[in-house]
């Protein structure tokens, strides 16, 4: 079936979520800004803010500061500040991208008439704990499923959900951020090794980048990392993001445990890299192991766009995505021997990577303001 053609008339579009800080749901959020400002129409973004605001208002953007993602029952006051703004402005949608901030939206869009009130897009980013504070997700006059495995989840654990107001649109990736580097790029990696001297050496180097949480995998990388130089490797591990404010306990954990392992040399626990690119061009493998299944899987087509292979566990986004496009890199979750087996044939045998890479972020971009526009135009059908 063709995407409905754009409305003729601009749309005001407002999106809700926490903050504006880092994160797949923020940068997603500012993708649709841009896409929305260039097609014509406005865009606006409520959140607390964050360091983002600038970037928000360089795309054209325009941000209404509310803390509306505050656990708090005191958050839901901001639903009339909310309802004053979509009356104000003449909001065409309302698109809420977190679950507090749904709630606020839809307390604020019940209170109005039908004929005044927007339509109601929610995207599901998370395989987030089944409950009635979640079930908000599902509630849009469309819900945008950013994977096939979040699709499923809603219907298996909210089979109420009427499966037509559904709409599959993954993630996507600018492949002008992610060029393709030839493998073993020395510059990449001598870069890499400047910035850290841990990384330098002749060996292969793994990555793994992620917020410093239990959640992604950190230690499995240690013991995969350990293994791989028992076999005779002189691989490094880079570990971007593990390193931030309030973990130092979780930093001092995984320190220990390379020290135990003997990899305490060779590893950088650092602060998130703003040149993830060229961190990616500097790797000879990247990793992606959560131990909490993702809703999708960025990393997956990032690492791939540059043209590095990746290896992670089989379950959630990253599992579709591998078995999509890189089979081999899929690994039976928490299978330790299977992960060093599998990562020591990547590095002695690498894969060609995909030619093209068609979850491009122009599609994404098309595919939500076209859900856009099929709502208004079903209004003035």
């Amino acid at each position: 079936m063709a995407a409905p053609e754009p409305p003729a008339s601009p749309l005001t579009v407002v999106q809700l979520l926490p903050a504006l800080e880092s994160g797949g749901v923020e940068r997603s959020t500012l993708e649709i800004v841009q896409a929305l400002v260039e097609a014509g129409h406005r865009a606006i973004v409520v959140s607390r803010g964050g360091r983002l605001v600038p970037r928000l208002r360089e795309l054209g953007g325009e941000h209404f500061p509310l803390d509306i993602g505050r656990k708090s029952p005191l958050t839901f006051r901001h639903a009339l500040a909310l309802r004053r703004l979509l009356l104000r402005e003449r909001v065409d949608v309302v698109h809420a991208r977190s679950r507090l901030p749904a709630w606020v939206g839809a307390l604020a869009l019940h209170s109005l008439s039908p004929s005044r009130r927007p339509h109601w897009v929610t995207t599901v980013h998370g395989l987030n704990s089944p409950s009635r504070y979640s079930a908000v997700m599902t509630r849009g006059e469309r819900v945008i499923c950013v994977s096939q495995t979040v699709r499923e989840y809603v219907l298996r654990h909210y089979p109420q959900t009427d499966p037509r107001r559904l709409r599959v649109i993954e993630r996507g990736i600018d492949p002008a951020r992610f060029p393709r580097v030839p493998p073993h790029d020395p510059d990449a990696r001598a870069w890499a090794a400047g910035l850290h001297p841990q990384l330098g050496g002749a060996g292969p180097l793994l990555l793994l980048p992620g917020r410093g949480t239990r959640l992604k995998g950190h230690a499995d990388a240690l013991v995969l990392l350990a293994r791989l130089r028992a076999d005779g490797f002189d691989a490094r591990l880079w570990l971007p993001g593990a390193r931030e404010g309030g973990r130092e306990a979780y930093i001092g954990e995984l320190e220990r445990e390379a020290a135990t392992l003997g990899v305490a040399e060779v590893v950088a626990f650092t602060v998130p890299t703003d040149a993830i690119a060229r961190a990616y061009a500097a790797s000879d493998l990247v990793l992606q192991l959560s131990r909490k299944p993702e809703a999708f899987g960025r990393t997956v087509l990032e690492a791939l766009s540059v043209g590095r292979p990746l290896l992670g566990w089989n379950h959630g986004g990253v599992g579709e995505l591998l078995a999509r496009w890189q089979p081999d890199g899929a690994v039976a979750a928490f299978d330790i021997d299977a992960l060093h087996r599998a990562g020591h044939e990547l590095l002695t045998h690498p894969p060609v990577p995909p030619a093209t890479m068609p979850n491009s972020l122009r599609a994404m971009q098309e595919h939500t303001l076209a859900v856009y526009a099929e709502l208004v135009d079903e209004r003035r059908r």
